[in-house]
Order: structure tokens, then sequence, then C-alpha cells
């Protein structure tokens, strides 16, 4: 995406939506001229789709069907590549020489405060929408065994997308800027990451049922894989019943209008799911009765009075709105505000926020938050020494579990930029043992430890 916005990307860039970091890297390519970039501007000009939807799905394909830097190698044969990446052919090398030239791994280290941001504003509605999936399926686990659901950020999009992509094994989310977090999008890409394997499992009943798809053809909304795939219609004709059992408030009207946008079993199985509520029997278990449940005489005449819409409604349906979360005040809001002008760079704004909280009278936890702030200031001013030293006091002041694990994490890698690799391997410990820290933490620890060198054996004095 650095590459691509350096290209000429600007979908979304005057948006007050798009995210800062855009903005920065940006800058940071410019300031670098990497040689590769009139290539690869060429490359972007002769690949344009013909609208900026489009163009940001070819390229997110792209970037999850390869391994990445330094070598961005292809992760499927050429026979099983995605057609999206396919179109792309010779992107990779084009990415392999930009990554070295614009020097993005440095950039990316500097950009990770702004997505440990945006997990953190994820983390627990996600956590909670993924527990409310999983208790309405009863199911035990994350989906099939082999199988993973992986979320990311992408901050250097236009705003307001929702990529989900299923490639082999793995299922992935891409959520750009939004201003609200997309939890209904992600909670109905995990209904679909756990209920399309059941249609496929139970694909020789739903082919009895085929016949229904021919009335589907009717609707101008439903794409073609649906078209030419009665065993997906039905999958997520699934999907979208279990999201309006979970609506409960909106559910009847959101069945038909999905019904009216081509999604045709959705009232059939919408109507079955009461049944499966009462008894206890997990989803996986139960859906084959509701396949074979499924009257196509019934079916057919409902479906036939179905009058297909020519434009998608936007999505209104919601869950029960949680409670309102209590209002920061005092030396908390100072340090809320001080947080929101970390987030926008404003680091002198915020670094005064965080020294006047330290002034405050105030739980040890608040003014470890004021300190964890002013020390990831003092290593963007890189000023490791300060750094540091706020990241250790941090340490001392009961900092709650985010603050905790990352300030392990900073000091590992401070730790490991001075050469001393037994002190980062124990902050990186250090950090995985903090119950409750948070996923990009544990992460950041368990990755970082894995790759740090050997230290040089002991000499004998």
């Amino acid at each position: 995406m650095a590459a691509l916005n350096a290209a000429g990307y600007d979908d979304g860039l005057a948006s007050p939506n798009a995210h800062p970091l855009r903005a920065e890297m940006r800058r940071w390519v410019a300031d670098r001229k990497p040689a590769s970039l009139p290539v690869i501007r060429e490359f972007f000009l002769s690949h344009r789709a013909p609208n900026s939807g489009a163009e940001l799905s070819q390229y997110v394909t792209f970037a999850l069907s390869v391994d990445g830097p330094p070598g961005f190698k292809p992760k499927f044969k050429a026979s099983q590549a995605p057609p999206e990446a396919a179109a792309l052919e010779g992107f990779g090398e084009l990415m392999a020489r930009f990554h070295r030239e614009a020097e993005i791994d440095e950039a990316f280290r500097r950009a990770q405060p702004a997505f440990e941001q945006v997990i953190e504003r994820y983390h627990r509605p996600v956590v909670e929408a993924v527990l409310e999936a999983n208790a309405y399926l009863r199911n035990p686990t994350s989906g099939l065994r082999g199988r993973r659901f992986q979320i990311f950020f992408d901050l250097l999009a236009a705003p307001n997308y929702v990529l989900p992509r299923s490639l082999g094994d793995e299922y992935f989310v891409v959520v750009t800027p939004s201003p609200e977090p997309r939890i209904r999008d992600i909670r109905h890409a995990y209904l679909d990451y756990l209920i399309d394997p059941l249609a496929i499992r139970n694909s020789p009943a739903l082919e009895k049922k085929k016949s229904l798809g021919e009335l589907a053809q009717a609707s101008s909304l439903l794409g073609e894989d649906y078209r030419n795939d009665f065993v997906r219609l039905a999958g997520m004709s699934t999907v979208y019943a279990v999201e309006a059992r979970l609506d409960r408030s909106e559910g009847a009207k959101f069945v038909e209008q999905m019904m009216r946008e081509g999604f045709i079993l959705t009232a059939y199985f919408y109507e079955s799911l009461p049944g499966y509520e009462k008894q206890e029997q997990s989803f996986r278990l139960y859906y084959p009765s509701m396949i074979e449940g499924m009257d196509i005489a019934k079916e057919d005449k409902r479906i036939a009075q179905v009058q297909f819409v020519s434009e998608r409604a936007v999505r209104k349906v919601q869950a029960a709105p949680p409670p309102k979360p209590v209002e920061p005040v005092g030396v908390e809001l100072t340090v809320a505000k001080a947080e929101e002008l970390y987030a926008r760079r404003d680091l002198a704004g915020a670094a005064a926020g965080y020294r006047a909280a330290l002034q405050q009278d105030a739980p040890k936890s608040v003014h470890a938050k004021a300190l964890f702030g002013l020390a990831r200031i003092a290593a963007l001013e890189k000023k490791p020494e300060l750094s540091q030293q706020l990241f250790e006091r941090t340490l001392e002041m009961d900092p709650e579990p985010f603050e905790r694990g990352w300030a392990n994490v900073y000091l590992a890698r401070l730790s490991k930029a001075a050469q001393e690799m037994e002190s980062a391997a124990k902050y990186y410990r250090a950090a995985l043992a903090v119950a409750g820290a948070s996923d990009g933490a544990l992460n950041a620890a368990k990755s970082e430890l894995a790759g740090l060198p050997a230290a040089p054996p002991k000499q004998d004095p």
C-alpha cells in the first residue's frame, strides 16, 4: 500500500476518515526516492480497475497471496493462484525492490503505535462477536482443524472497506479505516468462515435442492459465484439467517431484504433455526437435518413471490447496543486527550498532556498510562536512554495488562538494538507472561523472541 500510494492511488485520500499514517507514509517514500517507483507507477497505471473498490481488491488479494518481504514469492502454484493475484504477475519482483529501496522495514517499525491503537480499539468487541457466534453455533473451537481466521488492518487504504478473502485454508478479513469499528462486518465474515465449510460438507444433500437456485438468477445483485454455485448460495443464506437470529429486533426485516437481494434460502433457514435453538446438538450436527427438511415445492412457491431489488440496502441491523461506557473525568480525561493527540502525531501536545497527568493525584495504573505515553514519544524521537527509563518506570507503577505487555516488548526491542540479547529475551518472556496482555503484544513478543540471534558464549577470564 505504501508503493501504491506513491504511485498514484488517491482514492479516499481527502476523506476525514483517512488515517494520518497514510500521509506520513507518502512523505516517507517521497523522501527516499526509490528507483523502482517510476516502474511501479507505470505498472499501477496499466492495471487500473473499473472502479476504486475493484482496484483495492486486486492488490489486497495479491498481498494475501504472497509470502511478504523480502522476496514476495507466491504462496500458490500458478494453476491455484486467485485470478486477481494472477492478473498482477510481475508485481512481486517490483515489491521486493521497493521494499528495500524505501526502507519499509524501518517505516513499519515506526508505524507500530498506530496499528497497536487500532488493534486495541477492535480487540474487545471482536472477541465478544466471535464468542457470540461460537456460542450460538455451539462451536467449541474457531472452525475446522487446520484452518485459520485472521483480521488485518490496512491503514494506508481508502476508508470504509471490509474485504473478506478465503485463500486455501486461510480466511482473511482486511479492514480499512472507518469512523466506527466494523464489528458487524467482521462477525458476518466469521460466520461465513464457520458455516461455508459445513455447506460444502453437506453438498450432496444440497445438490438435491439445486433446482431452487434457478429462481435466484432473476436477481441483478447476486454475484456470479452465487449464481453458479448453489452450495455457496445456500451457505451464505444460512449465514444471513443466523445473523438475523442474533439481531432479533430487526431479524424479520433483514431476512426479507436478503431474500430480495437474491439469497433465496434465507427465510427457510431463519424459520428453521428456532428448532435448532430448542435442542442440544451443535449446529454442525444439526445442519444436515435442516437441509433434509427443506420442502422444494414450498420454497419454490415462497421464492416465486419475492420481488428482487436492484440496489442493496444500507445495513442497519445491529445487535443490542452495549452499555454506554463511562466517560473519563479528571486525570483519566487528561490521559485520554493526550492519547488522541498522540494518535494524530501531535507529539508535543501529547507529551504536555501526559506530564500534566503525572502532576495530578491518580491511581498508579493511570500514571503508568502517562509514563507509557511519554516512553513511546521518546522512542519515536530516537531517545533510547530516556525511553528505556520511562518504560522501566511504567512497569514500576502497577500498569494494566496492555501497558505492562507492550512496555516489556519495547524494552526488549531497546535491548536488542543495544545488542543486549539476554536482556531482550528476558523482556520478551516477561511480556509473554502477562495475563490479559493484548494479542498484538503477545504476537510481537513471540515472533521477535524466536528471531533473536543466539547470545555469544561467555569467555573465561
